[in-house]
């Protein structure tokens, strides 16, 4: 196998995945690096199996937990795919003693697309321009109609399922055709759309297949089966990952060579030419180092992963890691607030039910912060949610015996509805990751130190969401109305950004608009470490319209000589 490459891709997610298909598409030869092992599309050992089938139904051990997944324990760590996860015990990281922030991650080939929450929103002009309007953050050296082209052109391949709303501030899309709502959500909507006028109640959307296209199905993908147990792996590939898209497309043009288990180490500057010349590997197995070059080197890594790479690769040039002559690299850390919300009973509807499990719920964009300023904090955020019926209906009585009693289990429940909120982190310098001075992982790479809190702003505003939450559900006329919140802690809603953040000013910033290093022109990062501020929207369409558009660049200039 050749060590020199055309463009180097480090990471194999949904950023990663992306960047090696437009390479490959458009006839680089590209090099994907994974650090994790080597997944097939199909290679899920607990897809389709009942929970019958599973130790403990599904559920882990204390024991198990404790001992493996001691940070990751207010997930949803479960036997049905806790292999696509790493343990905290094998990849530990450092942070202050009263540490809230929850690093999860899944090494393997493909990533965390292959466990992501499908959720797919664009981003608008409000989003881009809030850091400028409040201060917060450095301006966004973009603008929705820089990549509205690119959500179009990344929609499209991908699949992803939702209603056109005319929301300006939630663009619409690309859209297949919509999943549709409940009963229960469809008498909610009319509910509080006619008591509110600046709330929207729409169904979520997902990329999940409902129309698969001429080329979603000649790589192998399929409709989406209404299973929801995406998590496990899809061999049918309704759901957008690595696996089920990008990846093939990519292997189809003849130009991807991959390698995984090999620990991206760090970027080799080259002063001479003033660009990054190779990148520097370390086989997870063994434990020997290789190093690979490539014209063109491209960032997937994860917000945490791609910036402790940068932040280890040191040379005389630049003494606190590549591209870091601003200082800001790692700084700006930023995760969504959530965890908080209302849930209530629905009466009524009991002669009605549902058919199949919807692999997504209802969405109730940004409506805070809109036309007027809210007393107790900046920015905004939206609600994610959806509703059910109790499956077991006499089953928490748990009395009775015989034939009678088992036959009434079968009869469903009451509807139940919850909504959480997902909130807007701002953008703050004291949140960051350095390298741990004293620590290495067992490839004797330095741990990430990691500090990070949410402030009182993102406290306040999750607190609204509670408040906000109750006030709608009793307009929708829902009945045992419960308001909860739980303790906010970084990290886990899994959407970390910010890092190696993008920005007009190299003083200020480590990437240009173009998601290019400012000071080491082949060089680009396109996962979560470029996000600037974090909107409310769930990031990982704009993570796939940034790369995307940054590939079409640096090919550009590639072709141009300027690379």
């Amino acid at each position: 196998m050749a060590d020199e490459f055309d463009a180097i891709v480090v990471g194999s997610g949904i950023s990663g995945g992306w960047a090696a298909k437009e390479f490959c598409e458009k006839g680089m030869k590209t090099l994907l690096i994974e650090r994790g092992r080597n997944v097939e599309a199909g290679d899920y050992p607990t897809e389709n199996k009942p929970l019958w089938e599973l130790p403990n139904h599904g559920r882990m051990s204390k024991e198990e937990l404790d001992r493996d997944y001691k940070l990751q324990q207010f997930t949803v760590q479960s036997e049905k795919y806790k292999h696509f996860f790493i343990k905290d015990t094998d990849h530990p990281y450092s942070q202050p003693e009263d540490g809230l922030f929850t690093w999860i991650r899944g090494y393997q080939l493909g990533g965390k697309s292959l466990t992501w929450g499908k959720v797919s929103l664009r981003w608008s002009d409000m989003d881009f321009e809030a850091n400028a309007k409040d201060g917060y953050g450095v301006d966004w050296p973009i603008r929705y109609k820089d990549i509205e082209k690119w959500y179009d052109y990344v929609e499209t391949f991908a699949g992803i399922s939702g209603s056109v709303e005319g929301i300006p501030h939630l663009p619409d899309g690309k859209f297949q055709s919509p999943m549709e709502l409940t009963c229960v959500e469809k008498a909610i909507k009319e509910r509080i759309e006619s008591t509110y006028s600046d709330r929207h109640f729409i169904i979520s959307r997902t990329a999940n297949l409902t129309e698969p296209t001429e080329e979603q199905l000649e790589l192998g993908r399929s409709k989406c089966q209404f299973r929801n147990e995406c998590m496990r792996g899809c061999s049918f590939g309704a759901y957008f990952s690595s696996q089920s898209a990008t990846l093939p497309a990519a292997n189809r043009t003849g130009n991807l060579t991959m390698v995984t288990d090999a620990i991206g180490h760090s970027v080799v500057y080259d002063p001479l030419t003033g660009k990054a010349s190779r990148v520097r590997v370390i086989d997870a197995n063994t434990k020997e180092a290789k190093e690979y070059s490539g014209k063109v080197i491209f960032l997937c890594a994860s917000t945490l992963g791609s910036t402790q790479i940068m932040l280890n690769s040191t040379s005389e040039t630049f003494q606190l890691g590549i591209a870091n002559g601003s200082g800001v690299l790692g700084h700006y850390l930023m995760d969504h607030v959530f965890q908080a919300g209302a849930r209530g009973r629905v009466p009524g509807f009991e002669d009605q039910y549902y058919s199949g499990r919807r692999p997504n719920g209802i969405y109730i964009p940004r409506f805070q912060n809109m036309t007027t300023e809210h007393p107790d904090f900046l920015r905004g955020y939206g609600y994610e949610g959806g509703s059910s019926r109790l499956v077991l209906k006499n089953a928490a009585e748990g009395t009775g015996y015989g034939a009678e009693f088992k036959e009434s289990l079968n009869q469903p429940g009451e509807w139940w509805f919850d909504m959480m909120g997902f909130g807007e982190m701002l953008p703050r310098y004291q949140n960051h990751v350095r390298l741990d001075e004293t620590k290495k992982d067992k490839w004797g790479i330095p741990l990430l130190h990691i500090q990070c809190e949410h402030s009182d702003n993102e406290k306040n505003m999750q607190q609204d969401m509670v408040e906000a939450g109750v006030e709608m559900l009793k307009a929708a006329g829902l009945e045992d109305i419960e308001g909860y919140a739980d303790e906010a802690r970084p990290g886990l809603c899994i959407h970390e950004m910010g890092t190696a953040r993008m920005g007009h000013d190299p003083r200020t910033s480590v990437l240009n608009k173009y998601n290019q290093a400012h000071e080491v022109p082949n060089l680009f990062v396109t996962d979560g470490a470029s996000m600037t501020s974090t909107a409310c929207q769930n990031p990982s369409l704009t993570y796939m319209a940034l790369t995307a558009r940054a590939v079409d660049y640096a090919t550009e200039q590639m072709k141009a000589g300027t690379l």
